[in-house]
This record gives C-alpha cells, structure tokens and sequence, in this order.
C-alpha cells in the first residue's frame, strides 16, 4: 500500500504574506512541492490541507487533491500540528481513502528531495518507529552560541551546562525542516494525546541545503534566486 502525501498551506501567513502562492519563475511556491510529490509516483495521493480558498483552487489547478477546506479554527499561527492533523485525517479515512503511511510534507520547505522521502519512509518501516522527523546538523548550538536573557536581563546560554571550548566540542544539535513521516496505525493509536512526542520519533538527516525554510523575506527571495536561475534540481 502506499503512503499518501499531505501538504499544509495555511492563508494566514504573517511573516510573508500568502507565501504559500506567491509567484516564482512563473508558477506558485506551492505548485513546486505538488508536482514533485507527483512526479516522484511515491503516494497514492497528494493532498493539500488549508482554509484558504484561492490556496485550494490553485492546488487542484497543479494536480493536488483538496477534498474539503480546514476548519477556521484550526487555521491559526498558534493551532497544534497534532491537532490539524487529527481533524484532516479523520475526515479522508471517512471519505475512503485508504492508506498505513502518510507524509506531512510543507510546501515553505521547496527542496527537500523525494529520495529523502523514500529514506524516512523506509527508516519508519525498518525500525517499526512512531514518526520520522527529516533534520539537519544545526551550526547554531544551544551549548555554545545560541543565548537567552535571564531574569535580571542578561545573557545566557540556552543549555547552562559548562560552555565547551570550542563549537566543535559542543555535543550535535539538529534543525527539524518541514518533513515527518507517520506509521497511521500508531498516529491513531487511542491512548496517545500528544502523537507528535519527540521522544518517540526518530531523525533522518538531510543536507542543510535541503532544508532551506521560508520564514522571512529573504529566505523568500534567496529560494526565488535559486529557482530562477536554475541552481536547483527537483
């Protein structure tokens, strides 16, 4: 059986306005992560889960299944990834789409590879695991050079154990990108509140440069940049 792939696109966005399906080289963000999905023959479907209107018009208009809308409330900056994902699948196993796998693939992630995916797919399946995170080694370490302010306003560092001498020395940290690979059956496993629990998922590393995320401006203009002038494959 295969897996189904489900990409996020929310209208809401603040950081950048309708990122989601803003124009680059000719075609929305969004379309990038649809037709790779497709084009990969991985999943029995590709579905989009938004609120948003144009978003799903535009999504059906590449190829992507947008069965129903997201509810408003659950289309929210602050709403819990656990939660959209119970709503959106609860609703397609009612309507009859049958799967034991399925991709939570975000379209502001546009260059991670399908053979990523084949790998995180595969790493669930031989390990029997919960949920595969895709991730990358993080040049930004809480143990050395990430800080925080403490209560009288000062710096600290986010992990107050003894600073190493050197980033090097530091213990490996990760960035978690926009890629999470579920077993269905332990997702919907009764007893589980919290489905998305860390210490049950396991990381498959990706190259950094994979893991590119639009969150600001600039990375959206460094992503246009990289399309446009043709320095990535899909």
């Amino acid at each position: 059986m295969k897996p189904i792939c489900i990409i996020p696109a929310r209208g809401g966005s603040k950081g950048v306005p309708k990122k989601n399906i803003r124009k680059i080289d000719g075609k929305p963000l969004i379309a990038y992560t649809i037709k790779s999905a497709l084009k990969s023959k991985i999943f029995s479907y590709v579905f989009v889960c938004t609120e948003d209107s144009d978003i799903a018009r535009i999504s059906k208009n590449f190829g992507a299944e947008v069965p129903f809308l997201r509810p408003k409330k659950l289309a929210g900056g602050s709403v819990p990834m656990d939660a959209v994902l119970v709503d959106f699948i609860s609703k397609i196993i009612s309507l009859g789409y049958k799967f034991d796998t399925f991709v939570w693939r975000d379209c502001t992630v546009p260059f991670i590879r399908n053979k990523d995916i084949l790998g995180s797919i595969k790493l669930l399946k031989k390990k029997k695991a919960n949920l595969v995170i895709g991730v990358y080694k993080q040049h930004l370490n809480p143990y050395y050079n990430v800080v925080e302010k403490n209560s009288s306003g000062f710096l600290q560092l986010v992990k107050k154990n003894e600073r190493p001498t050197s980033r090097q020395q530091a213990p490996v940290v990760y960035q978690m990108n926009g890629l999470h690979t579920y077993d269905l059956k332990k997702f919907l496993f009764p007893t589980r509140k919290i489905r998305t629990e860390l210490h049950k998922a396991l990381p498959f590393e990706i190259p950094i440069e994979s893991g590119l995320m639009i969150d600001t401006e600039f990375e959206f203009q460094t992503v246009k940049l990289i399309i446009e002038n043709n320095l990535w494959k899909f």
